[in-house]
């Protein structure tokens, strides 16, 4: 398949922002591809080479690709640099320097959807001192090939830049519409991503053996499953609204959640977001197999840090010890940890999802032999507020967040946010209730001991019947030196020229990001703003909602995805349940 065809389609998309043009764009796409290269352009629409939790990165600096086109072009880097500061995107800057080579090209191969994957593949697989010249090469050949408008987007996905402002649901929307002739039918393509993570997979499922196929979608181990994710409740009675007479409770912790999967004498783990982080945990590879009975298993933990000599839980910014590259024996020495076991999702060959929680709890009890290391995280059946009350209280004394409550009856919902599962903690006596995580969506320049860096932080939560970032507030407060030069770091290779087309502000700030980074906010209350754009118009004509005071807890939540944020309408559910709401105002 010509890869201009995909460049034509991506400059289609970069001049929408609507969704249901941007779906359109992709159907019209999706239809015309082979059903045996699909999998390879959803991959490059979601600017990656595989799902993530294979953590196969292109990982070319833009420093390498600008000597790359020198190369190709023929023209001196100098120039290159240019028409970079003079565009601010470097892909639009490939185009015009293509479109300026002074080199011929006398045999030229075509430019196809697999030879761009294939060749960003190579590129991925480098390794050594020589790789840097290797990746030049490999560019630099694409490129030599290349029109200016596929040499544009080639040069956007091998430096990660391709912000086209899709996710994974329009790209599911758009599976649906282009295979089965209507939206209606992606809860079942969701739900095959749901338990394989692999987007990819799916759009070649549906495509080569039609939507039957999906069917043949189930849990197995070391493809790991999108996590059910909890609503919020500020009281018991809150809860037993939601959840009826009787429901379980159980610790939540301040800790890390894993996904453990073992089988075949391997241990494999995966973080809430599904990156592997195997590598952060070697003490969990060592142990867990010691305290489970079956062969092949999915687990559900949360890994927490602990004082061995007191037993205490120790803060989750302690266990971010772990998140290094280098000198992970020392970090496992200096920051043990507990794995507490909290539920069960495959074993001895056969899917928990459909179990009701009640049935996986004893499945998860008759498949694990507790140890010092290994342990099932506390639960207790609850009928009455005190009986919530009395747990709540042991949670926080043992060193906890608060408590999850669960529905007896309920099965597992893989990707899915619901009052099946709900978090109660301290914190939500307050006013507003929970933290909230937000996406870091640009910055405003500081004066004063912060000149130089960021004085505040543009914050957006995440609309997902949309696809946007919506903003919600500026925060400037709760911030130490030594976490504003982290962030600024950080934030260092996120920065963009141009606001991502997801973003909706009526704010223009110094700096704009991708959306990509989540930090945890506390605020006093949530107000309606005519500023801010989260719910826009949904409560009162003209007006967002807004948090009023809002102060960085110091939590950086690397293992959140920007999709796994805050999401707009669990703001709006807070902003509801506020006393100061009126009661006609509960309109959204």
């Amino acid at each position: 398949m010509k890869f201009s065809l995909v460049a034509e389609t991506l400059g289609y998309m970069e001049n929408t922002t609507k969704r249901t043009e941007l779906t359109k764009h992709l159907v019209d796409l999706f239809k015309i591809t082979p059903p045996e290269i699909i999998s390879k352009v959803v991959y490059l629409l979601q600017g990656k080479l595989r799902p993530d939790h294979e953590g196969i990165e292109v990982g070319v600096a833009e420093k390498l690709a600008v000597k790359a086109l020198s190369k190709s072009a023929g023209i001196p880097v100098t120039k290159i640099e240019h028409e970079y500061m003079k565009a601010g995107d470097f892909g639009q800057a490939t185009a015009t320097v293509l479109g300026q080579k002074t080199q011929t090209t006398f045999l030229k191969e075509d430019i196809t959807v697999e030879r761009v994957y294939d060749t960003l593949f190579k590129i991925a697989e480098l390794k050594g001192g020589k790789s840097q010249d290797m990746k030049m090469k490999y560019i630099s050949s694409l490129l030599n090939d290349a029109s200016p408008v596929e040499g544009r987007f080639i040069a956007k996905i091998i430096t990660a830049n391709l912000r086209l402002g899709i996710a994974d649901f329009t790209i599911l929307d758009a599976l649906s519409v282009a295979f089965t002739g209507t939206k209606e039918n992606r809860p079942k393509l969701e739900h095959a991503y749901n338990v394989c993570s692999d987007l990819g997979r799916v759009a070649s499922a549906v495509a080569g053996e039609g939507f039957e196929s999906l069917k043949g979608f189930q849990v197995s181990v070391f493809s790991p499953v999108r996590p059910m994710l909890a609503e919020r409740v500020k009281t018991p009675a809150e809860a037993r609204e939601k959840m009826g007479h009787q429901f379980a409770a159980e610790y939540k912790l301040d800790g890390e959640r894993v996904q453990i999967h073992i089988g075949n004498d391997k241990v494999v783990l995966y973080s809430r977001s599904l990156e592997n982080i195997t590598n952060y945990y070697p003490d969990i590879v060592e142990k867990i197999t010691k305290s489970v009975k079956s062969g092949k298993i999915i687990l559900e933990a949360e890994a927490v840090a602990v004082n061995e000599e007191t037993g205490e839980f120790l803060p989750f910014q302690e266990l971010m010890h772990r998140r290094r590259k280098h000198n992970i024996a020392k970090a496992v020495k200096e920051y043990p940890i507990t794995v507490n076991l909290f539920d069960i999702m495959f074993v001895d060959g056969a899917s928990c999802l459909d179990m009701t929680y009640a049935e996986r709890r004893k499945t998860l009890e008759r498949a694990v032999k507790e140890d010092a290391f290994s342990r099932i995280m506390p639960m207790t059946i609850v009928t009455t507020d005190d009986e919530v009350e009395d747990f709540l209280e042991n949670a926080i004394n043992s060193g906890c967040e608060g408590l999850m409550l669960k529905q007896l009856d309920s099965p597992y919902r893989a990707g899915a946010r619901a009052s099946n599962w709900l978090k109660l903690k301290r914190e939500y006596r307050n006013e507003l209730g929970d933290t909230l995580d937000l996406v870091i969506v640009g910055a405003f320049y500081g004066r004063g001991r912060r000149t130089g860096r960021y004085g505040a932080l543009l914050l957006a939560a995440y609309d997902e019947d949309q696809d946007k970032y919506p903003s919600i507030c500026k925060v400037g407060t709760g911030f130490t030196d030594e976490s504003l030069d982290q962030i600024y770091q950080i934030l260092s290779d996120k920065i963009v020229v141009k606001k991502d087309p997801r973003v909706d502000t009526s704010l223009e700030a110094d700096v704009w990001f991708d959306p990509e980074i989540v930090i945890e906010i506390v605020a006093s209350e949530i107000t309606l703003s005519p500023i801010h754009r989260v719910a826009m118009d949904g409560i009162r004509k003209g007006s967002g909602l807004a948090l009023r005071f809002p102060k960085f807890t110091g939590k950086i939540r690397f293992e959140k995805t920007p999709e796994n944020s805050t999401g707009v309408k669990e703001v709006v559910t807070m902003y509801n349940s506020q006393k100061k709401v009126v009661q006609g105002e509960k309109q959204f």
